[in-house]
Order: structure tokens, then C-alpha cells, then sequence
């Protein structure tokens, strides 16, 4: 197999890939749709950050890619329901930079609510600005968290521990943490809140959510921080905040668009604005996050290839498989529809393949079985592949 890793993923996950006897090619920048498809020509195995876009176009033009490793959270950047029709496996590391983005966010309350952006452009430029204007502990201040998931949870509790009140709101019914206070609204906790930080996911739905009327909502002099998603806040609306002084200070990690590469040109409309912080989509970038998502993202992809496990897919039903030495096992994705299982099975009875264990998963439109044999005939195999409910089928041995 073959593996194609973009954007400067962490060596280890190169090592680990090989280690498994898997071809391994890396790049560092992301590509573009018609140079990824060029790319992705013999590849089985592709592994990509947030600036590598996996199109429903570029799936239909790569017929060998078999599991997408996204190397961070987000997978809007990946055509998933697409990529599941075609039986192409999807993976992201939900959990290993959540700690980093957390000490960011902690790291830039601390540095708006001292202004210290400001005082280190001054000293800088020769000018000593010594006083107390404006500049504000943090503790006893009230942090509102928008999406309280595996990030907003987690800083809420280091939050709580520097002595910050946590007020949260989420769409969903989430367990609060510690002594933070759960919002029946997103208006009540901007209006509660002295700083707001967003963590919300990359579902379509969320694009352009956050503008005027959130902004206008949000308490005088108020904090503004975004480390989820750069399409769901209006930043133009950002800036007229920010200069009329209802905003004072703002955080952004992430940009509606981005550079693909190291060194290229950007451009905001939050440039050049007093008290604003700009950093270049880095909340999860830490080698300790970096070497983490290496090792949980590649290791994924190891044990679908040599096992067929799907553990925590976020597109395919979730299977976890042991190794099993001798034997072949059948990985065979299909169509979710009624007696498809039972086709199966009496493929393998009717030529005679005793089956030494099975398992079953279902998600949406998709199943996966995985059936472990002593054995398995050419024409058996042939049959399987050639049912009408089969989407993509693989012997592994």
C-alpha cells in the first residue's frame, strides 16, 4: 500500500505507517483540487490537515484512496457522505490538541486583558507607557464558552482553576463541569459574559452564525475570542466593534480563507486594529499536539489497513477488530438495506467456508461486516464483490 501525507505532518506519523509496511510519501504544502488529484493517482492512504480540500470531485477521480487521515479536529474539509458512498474510511484526533488550543485561549485572555500587545509595540518603537489604563486581572471575570465540547469543556476547567466564573452554552444538552453555569440561550450568555471564546464544529450550519446582532448583544468592552471555525463570524462586523469600542479586544486563530502554504500573503480586515491578536490557524500547533495527532491519526489508518478497524471513523459505522494471526479476514462495506448479511453468509455456505467469527455495524446509508475465515475460494470471493449492495470489499490476510 501507499500512503500520501500533505501539510507537514508530524514524522512520526510517517513512522509509523512504514513501520507497518506501508509506502510512505510526503509533502509539505496543501494542493489544490487538480494537483491533488494528480497526487493521489496508485495512492491508498491520504493523510491531510485543514488547508488540503478532499472534494466529492477529487474522490471521484481518485479510485485507489481507500481511508482519509485528517492529521486535526475539523473534517469539513473532506467530502464525507461522498467518501462514505464509496467506501473510503475517514479519520480525524478529536482529542489530541485540545489541551494546546485551551492554553492559547487562557494565554490571549491574560494578554488582551492587560493590553500587553500594546505595551510591547510601544517599547518597541522606543516609547515607555507605564500605567494601569485599561489593563485588568482576569480572575472573577466571567468567561462565556460558545460549543462545550471536548475543547470548551476542558477550559472551562482550567478557566475555573484561575479563578474565572465559566458560563457555557451549547445546542446540546451537555453535563456542566466544576461550577460552570449553563445558558438556555446564546443571547443570555453574551449578555452575561465579560469575554466570549467560540468552539463550535464545522457543520455547515454554523457558517455566518456569529455577526452584527451576536456582536451587538455582547456587554461594553467586552472580549472576543475565535479559535473553532474562521466562516462562522462576520469579520468585517468584528472590526466596526472593535473601532467603535463596544469590542475591546479580539483573539482570531482561524480565517474564512486561509494560505495553503508557509510564507504566503494574507490579508484580514482585523489588520492593523489596536488590541487585536492574529495568529495564523495555531491553536492545536504544539509539538507535544502535533506528535500526539501523529501517533493517534497514522495508527488509525494502520489498523484499517492490517486489521479493518474503524474505530472512531467519523463517516463509517465503527467496528474494533483484534489481530488475528492465521486466516483471512473479509472487510466488506455495503449498502445499509435488509438481508444483505444473510447474502453473505450463504455465499461463504455454499462453498463451503466455515466462518470462525463475525461482526456487524450499520451507519446511515452504510454497513461494514467483518468476517474472519480459514479460507476463502476465488469464487466465493468473485460473488461477494460482485452483489449489487456491495460498495467496496478487501481480504485482508
Amino acid at each position: 500500500m501507499k500512503a500520501l501525507l500533505l501539510e507537514n505532518i508530524h514524522p512520526l506519523a510517517e513512522s509509523i505507517l512504514r513501520e507497518a509496511g506501508i509506502e510512505v510519501e510526503t509533502r509539505s504544502g496543501a494542493l489544490d483540487e487538480a494537483e491533488l488529484v494528480d497526487a493521489l493517482q496508485g495512492v491508498d492512504l491520504v493523510g491531510i490537515r485543514s488547508k488540503t480540500e478532499i472534494t466529492a470531485e477529487v474522490l471521484a477521480q481518485a479510485p485507489s484512496v481507500q481511508a482519509i487521515g485528517a492529521f486535526c479536529i475539523g473534517t469539513n474539509q473532506i467530502a464525507l457522505s461522498d467518501a462514505a458512498a464509496k467506501g473510503i474510511v475517514a479519520f480525524n484526533a478529536p482529542f489530541s490538541n485540545t489541551r494546546s488550543v485551551v492554553e492559547l485561549v487562557i494565554a490571549e485572555i491574560i494578554v488582551m486583558a492587560r493590553r500587553l500587545t500594546e505595551k510591547d509595540g510601544a517599547l518597541h518603537q522606543g516609547v515607555w507607557d507605564k500605567n494601569a489604563t485599561g489593563a485588568h486581572e482576569i480572575r472573577g471575570r466571567k468567561l462565556g464558552i460558545v460549543g462545550y465540547g471536548n475543547i470548551g469543556s476542558q477550559l472551562s476547567v482550567v478557566a475555573e482553576m484561575l479563578g474565572l466564573q465559566v458560563f457555557f452554552y451549547d445546542t446540546d444538552d451537555k453535563l456542566a463541569l466544576g461550577n460552570a453555569h449553563r445558558c438556555d440561550s446564546l443571547e443570555e450568555l453574551l449578555q452575561t459574559a465579560e469575554v466570549i471564546t467560540l468552539h463550535v464544529d464545522g457543520r455547515s450550519g454554523n457558517a455566518g452564525f456569529f455577526g452584527a446582532e451576536q456582536f451587538a448583544m455582547m456587554r461594553p468592552r467586552s472580549l472576543f475570542l475565535n479559535l473553532s471555525r474562521g466562516f462562522v463570524v462576520d469579520y468585517d462586523s468584528l472590526r466596526e466593534n472593535l473601532e467603535s469600542g463596544h469590542i475591546a479586544g479580539a483573539s482570531v486563530d482561524v480565517f474564512p480563507t486561509e494560505p495553503k502554504r508557509r510564507g504566503d500573503a494574507f490579508e484580514s480586515p482585523l489588520q492593523g486594529i489596536p488590541n487585536v491578536i492574529l495568529t495564523p490557524h495555531i491553536g492545536g500547533s504544539t509539538e507535544e499536539a502535533q506528535e500526539d495527532i501523529g501517533r493517534f491519526v497514522a495508527t488509525k489508518l494502520r489498523d484499517f489497513v492490517h486489521r479493518g478497524t474503524t474505530t472512531l471513523s467519523v463517516n463509517l459505522p465503527s467496528l474494533t477488530m483484534e489481530a488475528r494471526p492465521g486466516g483471512r479476514r473479509i472487510s466488506h462495506l455495503h449498502l445499509n438495506t435488509p438481508g444483505v448479511l444473510a447474502k453473505v453468509n450463504g455465499i461463504l455456505a455454499d462453498h463451503g467456508v466455515n466462518i470462525e467469527g463475525q461482526l456487524l455495524n450499520t451507519k446511515g446509508e452504510v454497513g461494514y461486516v467483518v468476517t474472519d475465515v480459514a479460507d476463502l475460494p476465488h469464487e466465493a470471493l468473485a460473488q461477494l464483490k460482485s452483489m449489487p449492495e456491495t460498495i467496496r470489499l478487501r481480504v485482508i490476510d
